[in-house]
């Protein structure tokens, strides 16, 4: 595990790499991190899928700044669909996908404000296969997501920022015909799958906006169902 830079547009876009043991290749993730940015906590999403056999990147899309100074703008690019962030998440992609230690084949993750970014870039670039956590949908999903590659989704009934989040992803997959696996956990909040570490005056705040803390039992269906998809999606198809 250690920290990178990936070549886009000139610059250096930091980034952390996770490598799985052994001897690849192997298929590929990139962890697209929620608005507190590549936290600790983050890191701990891409060592997950390199414990199970993903080479895994995670793509500082704030370039090293702190979070407060960055996710507006990141915000703004996730819903208009286009920016910095998306050319990031893309040359993450290409770079994983042109090692020697990896297949070719390379999925993207991502937890909230990440989720929303890996629905548009599921049909905006060339990845295998998305898991979208929590993530806000794009305007217009039934057009965004045409052609999107297949996706599973997890969301928490109790997050009243998402609230009918889950059944308007899952129409808008079967009108566009994307395969997909989209579950909301009832009595469970935003954040579920993680063990993000807000900010003091944050943590109030989001546990009652939020819902934050809410559901973490469901963390363990929640991963086996992601881990499965990617394994079907991802890892099955590199093989051919």
């Amino acid at each position: 595990m250690t920290d990178i830079s990936i070549a886009v547009g000139g610059r250096e876009l930091p980034a952390y790499l996770a490598v799985p043991e052994g001897e690849g290749p192997w298929p590929g993730v990139v962890v697209v991190f929620e608005a507190l940015g590549a936290t600790g906590d983050m890191r701990a999403q891409a060592d997950r899928f390199a414990a199970n056999g993903y080479l895994a990147v995670l793509p500082d899309l704030y370039g090293g700044a702190p979070w407060v100074r960055c996710v507006v703008k990141a915000m703004r690019e996730m819903r208009a669909g286009r920016g910095a962030a998306y050319e990031h998440i893309e040359a993450a992609r290409a770079w994983l996908a042109g090692r020697d230690d990896c297949t070719g084949s390379v999925g993207v993750c991502g937890f909230c404000m990440g989720g929303g970014f890996a629905l548009v870039a599921a049909a905006k670039y060339g990845f295998r296969a998305a898991a979208v956590n929590y993530g806000m949908l794009p305007r217009r999903p039934e057009e965004a997501l045409r052609g999107a590659c297949p996706l599973v989704a997890s969301y928490g009934a109790a997050d009243p920022t998402l609230r009918g989040a889950a059944g308007r992803l899952e129409r808008a997959l079967t009108a566009a015909g994307v395969p997909h696996d989209v579950k909301e956990y009832p009595a469970t909040g935003h954040g579920f799958l993680t063990e993000s570490d807000l900010p003091g005056p944050l943590e109030p705040v989001a546990k009652i906006v939020f819902g934050m803390g809410r559901g973490r039992e469901n963390a363990p269906d929640g991963w086996e169902r992601i881990l499965a998809f990617f394994d079907e999606h991802v890892a099955k198809k590199s093989t051919m």
